[in-house]
């Protein structure tokens, strides 16, 4: 059986409105005893005067009132006198009744649909993440939690067979991947932003170091010294012609070099298109291609790299969350200020966070509405109703106490205006 849930009644507010109640009861007391008294007073004068009989019949009245509304009072806490007067102690005979009733009314009349949304829309969610994040301190203590939860992620993908799995996925992903279309397009655009000839320039000047180098220059005048008469030797004709070649060969590639127009470019233009072309639609080229990727993938190279990465990123991480080097605690407290930061200016994301938060919170509070009426009702039925009896009377009690004093007043009022009327028709 469980144990009824107990409550404080320690704090300086409660001491006050006890003391309070106590003064009040003890009054509304006091008053009565003073109506009764009045009443037997007035009885034994009535001989004297008859004014006495309209002070008795106010005072009989009035202490019927105040009876009347002390029970009813105390009836609704408690069983007056200790007597087991039927319908009385009404809050403590009804506990289960009033807590699923309660728990029905919240979950009818607070948790509907409307006034759900209605509240949430009021509610700017973005702007209180972007205001949060954008906290240094807290970003830094986000950042502290989200690495000490890391190695165990890490540890958990290790064994529960998730990273073999991610692994074949990905591995599986990758030889779909029809590579031939993506490195045509992709050198399409290199060529269409005109970064291919930034390479040809590099190209140019290569050819033109190289043929200036000395090395270069004696390997290409032995060839044609080796293909020249003896005559012609004789006279060093290998050393004008190496001369001439080299000389044309600088200028014309000066002359490429210094001018974007060169015609010499367009028939690169024409010869790097022209490869892009047969390269997106030339099936020897995809299948080459696609043979490379293949031969790639097998490589053991590549798995011993993967595992080789993964380990020193989860040695990083694990130092990270130990606190041994806080290089990516800082890192990700200044994305998450970032983010903040960005999400402070952006009032359309920010509407998009609200909506779909609105949206997400009213789908689960419509799911477990029925679940917050069950707990509400099973709070109710356990709490220790002598306490939350003395709790609920502390603070409304004294207003229901002047309920005695209205009764009594009321009540004699009433009883006056009635021994009037018989006291007039007598006399008629």
């Amino acid at each position: 059986m469980a144990v009824p849930r107990t409550f404080s009644f320690d704090t300086p507010g409660d001491a006050v409105r006890a003391a309070e109640l106590k003064r009040v009861k003890a009054l509304a007391t006091l008053v009565l005893a003073s109506t009764l008294a009045l009443f037997v007073i007035a009885k034994i004068l009535l001989k004297v005067h008859p004014v006495f009989g309209f002070i008795a019949a106010f005072a009989e009245a009035a202490t019927i009132g105040g009876l009347a509304d002390w029970y009813a009072v105390v009836a609704l806490f408690k069983r007056p006198l200790g007597l087991p007067i039927p319908h009385t102690a009404i809050i403590q005979s009804n506990q289960h009744r009033i807590a699923d009733k309660l728990g029905e009314f919240i979950e009818v009349h607070f948790l509907d649909a409307a006034p759900v949304e209605a509240k949430l829309q009021q509610v700017d969610f973005g702007s209180f993440v972007a205001d949060w994040l954008r906290d240094r301190k807290r970003s830094d203590d986000l950042a502290r939690f989200v690495l000490r939860l890391l190695p165990e992620a890490f540890a958990a993908t290790e064994s529960s067979g998730l990273m073999t799995f991610i692994t074949r996925r990905m591995m599986t992903q990758l030889h779909s991947v029809d590579l031939a279309p993506l490195a045509a397009g992709t050198l399409r655009g290199f060529v269409e932003e005109r970064r291919h000839q930034a390479l040809f320039d590099d190209f140019l000047r290569i050819i033109h170091d190289r043929m200036t180098q000395a090395e270069t220059l004696t390997m290409i005048r032995d060839k044609i010294r080796a293909e020249l008469p003896t005559l012609l030797k004789l006279y060093r004709a290998d050393k004008f012609i190496l001369n001439k070649i080299v000389a044309s060969a600088t200028a014309f590639l000066e002359e490429v070099r210094n001018d974007p127009k060169h015609p010499f470019r367009g028939e690169f233009d024409r010869m790097v298109l022209a490869f892009v072309d047969r390269l997106g639609s030339d099936k020897a080229y995809a299948d080459r291609i696609d043979g490379l990727k293949r031969d790639l993938l097998a490589r053991p190279e590549l798995a011993e790299l993967a595992r080789t990465v993964w380990s020193n990123t989860r040695t990083f991480i694990e130092r990270s969350a130990s606190g041994e080097t806080e290089v990516l605690q800082h890192h990700l407290a200044r994305v998450f200020v970032a983010a903040g930061d960005a999400l402070e200016n952006d009032a359309e994301l920010r509407g998009e966070i609200n909506q779909g938060l609105v949206v997400v919170l009213r789908s689960f509070i419509a799911e477990q509405k029925s679940g917050v009426s069950t707990f509400i009702s099973d709070q109710v039925k356990s709490w220790n109703m002598t306490q939350l009896i003395s709790l609920i009377e502390i603070n409304i009690g004294k207003d229901l106490q002047y309920i005695r004093f209205n009764g009594s007043l009321i009540g004699g009022l009433a009883g006056l205006a009635l021994y009037t009327i018989e006291f007039l028709l007598r006399l008629l």
